[in-house]
């Protein structure tokens, strides 16, 4: 029988790193809805700026790692690392934009769907799903139908960002499991730097194609794109990783679902965006059903049989 590795009681500081980490996450899509520049532009700026910050640390202290990902099987981890830079690219051309067209609400709980699609993916891989997971997609589904439901009533362009907020969750889980399969054998700092690295070049060449202006942008707009590094991509997920000594992985996964209510209150006090009315609902139920995904897998990993969702589940991306 396994048990859960023992942990030191909850103290102020991890209290108050989860609630920075929850903040942080959450300011994602009212900043890209609030940002004056194309969706791609800030996906691509926000990227660059990372590496950036993580680039010098891990060329400096990880230079072997990065050598041994060039020849015989390492090849094969900086592969990984390549495929999930492009997955990541994938999931910011859609869910980033999605804040953009639909509510914030919407785009951070329909992009909250990422353990769903985790699980099927996992199931794709030969994996049992749990009956728990099964009936939280359903649930999740269901939510998802109701809320894009009512936005497709309001106007096509909130339909529109809610069927790409989907797409980016979905996109999401693809990013984590093929990272997954690149951080069995590599460091954290290595694997990011080269996966943001390959995001940045990759939505750099579509921004050029596509003609998406990538300066000139008002001090505001600055503002809020470093928000995005400093928050989202660096402060959040490394808060919820600083948490873990004392909080289950489960717990983190669960706690970042408030992410979708906190963003939705950040837009309504600061950019005096409120929910529709008629998603709430579906919006609600669609963050049950994940939460139901997330436990029901963390407590079949706690078993013997093989589970579609990881005990140990990634962050979502925002």
């Amino acid at each position: 029988m396994s048990h859960a590795p023992h942990r030191p009681p909850l103290d102020a500081l991890t209290v108050g790193a989860l609630a920075l980490a929850v903040t942080a996450v959450s300011s994602s899509a009212p900043l890209v809805a609030f940002a004056a520049a194309p969706a791609l532009a800030i996906a691509f700026w926000r990227n660059v700026l990372s590496v950036a910050v993580l680039g010098p640390v891990s060329v400096t202290r990880r230079r072997a790692e990065f050598r041994a990902l060039t020849v015989g099987a390492g090849r094969r981890e900086g592969l990984y690392c390549v495929l999930s830079g492009v997955a990541l690219a994938a999931h910011f051309a859609t869910w980033m934009p999605s804040a953009q067209l639909t509510s914030v609400a919407a785009a951070t709980a329909l992009g909250a769907t990422q353990p769903v699609w985790q699980g099927l993916i996992a199931r794709w891989q030969g994996r049992r799903l749990p009956a728990a997971v099964w009936a939280g997609i359903a649930v999740a589904v269901l939510g998802a139908v109701l809320a894009t439901g009512a936005d497709f009533g309001v106007s096509g362009r909130a339909f529109a960002g809610d069927l790409l907020a989907v797409a980016g969750g979905m996109f999401a889980a693809v990013y984590t499991a093929l990272g997954e399969r690149a951080r069995a054998s590599i460091s954290t700092t290595t694997y990011t730097t080269i996966c943001y690295g390959v995001c940045a070049a990759i939505l750099l060449v579509v921004c050029l194609a596509g003609g998406v202006r990538l300066h000139g942008y008002d001090g505001g707009t600055w503002l809020a794109i470093l928000g995005l590094v400093a928050g989202a991509q660096l402060l959040g997920h490394s808060m919820f990783n600083y948490a873990l000594h004392r909080v289950s992985a489960t717990t983190i996964s669960v706690l970042i679902l408030l992410e979708a209510p906190a963003a939705a209150l950040i837009a309504g006090v600061w950019l005096g965006q409120l929910p529709r009315p008629l998603a709430l609902p579906g919006l609600a139920l669609l963050l049950a059903g994940v939460a139901v995904v997330i436990l029901g897998g963390a407590r079949a990993g706690r078993r013997t049989v093989p589970v579609a969702v990881p005990a140990d589940p990634a962050p979502l991306i925002d």
